[in-house]
């Protein structure tokens, strides 16, 4: 973006001339240069040019408890002076990564009372292709190998975690996915639910899942894993028949059930977890983003007892992170649970907050432009369409991405998934700001429509 604030420029020369961004275009971003982000407060950040932007995906879907909170400081500030480091390694410990793995356990799941320490979710979903392959082979069957996944999921962006995930742009650099991985369609009406009801399509979604383990077979499958609602392919909340269906697949058969819930975890439902939300009852569960609110980079896989005791008999489990259970992590993410509980925000957002969000979202499904509008939680996404009745894109448009460029000028960040909006607050948004969030959201609707038919 072009400036003429001298400051905004020299941080723009050091992006060109040193850093390398995640998901980005080099050679474009060194042409244009990055917005630069200065500071943040509540739900709101602030650019160098000093525009004031409601932040409507929580940086990356994790600020739960929302910017500036000095109790996150001071928690890392104090662990720091006191331990900074130790490693997990060796058969040692250290309390704040012992005081957090009961907080989770008090959280998670009936009978989910264990955690594997990362430094990230896509680190935890690493472990969780280690952890799988581990625990079949202690059970003696070590053919139980293949780990299944959707298409358009999420997991991750390391070579595990991007095999993982059913992202074909991601998977056509680096000769993806790794062999073992296999992948099945997603639960996404709108964009392929063709004539099928919601309905139909949850259940046909669904038993996809079965027709696949039955093409691997059954000895050599050893995990389903998938989001509750799948976040980065663009908040696809699955019909209301999906995962009843994939629940009586999964009792079926001798496979394992992993739910990625780097996303929907700690609170982001309405619930502590997706996986409580929709009464799934998973072996492994990958976390990260909100359990620390993105203060301190952390991870981990919770992991059923029932599990925990296979993997007590099979010796060392060779496998960890110079990171794992960073005390200084440990110490945010414990302080951040804390918050969460005590000022019952998750309560609040299943009572108050998140259906107030819903109802609002859905008012511009009125708007010419929209052709759907879903959500639960604090997750929403609004179809950009032509044609509502057809489900009709605007092919060649491009109409996500000029939308996100209204919606930056115009103080609101939403994300664009291909002609997919989507948003996900902190979860401390207030009545007021959801308001403030859905009229910029229909003025930058606008200006985009007017935009699309010029």
């Amino acid at each position: 973006m072009s400036s003429n604030n001298t400051q905004t420029q020299e941080w723009q020369v050091l992006s060109r001339d040193h850093h390398l961004a995640p998901f980005s275009d080099f050679k474009q971003l060194k042409e244009k240069g990055p917005r630069i982000i200065t500071h943040a407060k509540g739900v709101y950040l602030w650019d160098s040019e000093g525009n004031k932007i409601l932040d409507g995906m929580a940086g990356l879907w994790c600020v739960a408890i929302g910017y500036g909170r000095d109790e996150l400081a001071d928690a890392a500030s104090k662990q720091m002076r006191e331990l900074p480091y130790y490693n997990l390694f060796f058969q040692t410990a250290h309390p704040p990564a012992l005081q957090l793995a009961k907080a989770i356990s008090e959280v998670a799941p009936d009978g989910m009372s264990h955690v594997f320490f990362t430094g990230s979710g896509s680190e935890g979903n690493d472990t969780v292709l280690r952890l799988v392959r581990h625990y079949w082979a202690i059970k003696g069957k070590p053919s139980k190998k293949v780990i299944i996944s959707r298409m358009n999921g999420y997991h991750g962006s390391t070579v595990a975690g991007a095999s993982l995930g059913g992202m074909t742009y991601m998977h056509e650099q680096g000769d993806l996915p790794i062999p073992g991985i296999v992948h099945i369609p997603q639960p996404y009406w709108f964009g392929e639910g063709g004539d099928m009801t919601p309905d139909e399509f949850g259940v046909w979604a669904a038993e996809q899942l079965e027709k696949k383990i039955l093409e691997v077979g059954v000895d050599n499958v050893g995990a389903f894993i998938a989001e509750p609602i799948q976040g980065a392919g663009g908040v696809i909340v699955p019909p209301a028949t999906y995962w009843p269906k994939i629940k009586e697949i999964l009792a079926r058969y001798d496979i394992l059930f992993v739910a990625d819930e780097v996303i929907c975890g700690f609170g982001r439902t309405g619930e502590w977890f997706g996986s409580d939300f929709y009464g799934l009852k998973p072996d492994l569960m990958t976390i990260a983003k909100g359990l620390t609110s993105g203060y301190i980079p952390m991870g981990g896989v919770i992991v059923r007892d029932e599990v925990v005791k296979v993997l007590n008999e099979g010796g060392d489990f060779n496998h960890g992170f110079t990171y794992s259970g960073h005390p200084v992590a440990a110490a945010v993410g414990l302080e951040n649970i804390r918050i969460l509980r005590d000022e019952k925000i998750v309560e609040r957002v299943k009572s108050e907050t998140a259906p107030y969000l819903q109802n609002r979202l859905r008012e511009l499904s009125d708007h010419p432009l929209v052709g759907e509008v879903r959500g639960v939680g604090m997750l929403g996404a609004i179809e950009l369409v032509k044609d509502k009745a057809r489900r009709e894109r605007y092919v060649g448009k491009g109409a996500g991405m000029i939308c996100r460029t209204f919606c930056f000028d115009n103080g609101l960040i939403m994300r664009a998934v291909g002609d997919t909006m989507i948003i996900a607050p902190p979860l401390v948004i207030t009545l007021a700001e959801i308001d403030e969030l859905v009229e910029k959201a229909r003025k930058c609707l606008d200006l985009t429509l007017a935009e699309l038919e010029k």
